[in-house]
């Protein structure tokens, strides 16, 4: 999946959950509006159920999709594994070098400031401030198994 695609599905997903209460017909409708094909409603659905819109952040630069990296690595199964132990992406020996494991309280630290927790680090990401979208995020990353 290319990244205009990406953002494209982030953009429906977004825009099926906003019409959640409206029903199903209604979903299909936006999906299809956004230039989603018809036999993919149901999926950018259930999707979007499952991503939180503060990931879209995240999806600019990570992959969801095993062994997909992208300027980041693919976030898939990252939750639990130690800082730079991805298989197939160059991470900077700083990184890899930091003892991290991806748990909860780690993965919040690292989403407020990753250059501030690792200097040296590849990731330029600013940080996000807000408590409540890094917990979304970390609770989306369990899932990605």
């Amino acid at each position: 999946m290319t990244m205009r695609t990406e953002w494209k599905l982030a953009g429906t997903m977004a825009l099926a959950l906003s019409l959640a209460g409206c029903g199903e017909a209604k979903q299909e409708e936006a999906a299809a509006t956004a230039g989603v094909t018809a036999a993919a409603p149901a999926a950018a659905v259930a999707a979007a159920d499952a991503k939180p819109a503060a990931y879209a952040q995240c999806a600019a630069c990570h992959s969801v999709e095993p062994g997909k990296h992208g300027i980041g690595p693919s976030l898939h199964g990252v939750y639990g594994t130690k800082a730079g132990e991805i298989a197939g992406f160059a991470f900077s020996e700083k990184l890899k070098a930091s003892g991290l494991t991806w748990d909860d309280a780690t993965l919040d630290t690292w989403l407020s400031g990753p250059m501030k927790v690792v200097p040296g680090t590849k990731m330029s990401y600013a940080g996000m401030s807000d408590p409540a979208k890094r917990a979304e995020i970390i609770a989306y990353l369990k899932t990605l198994k």
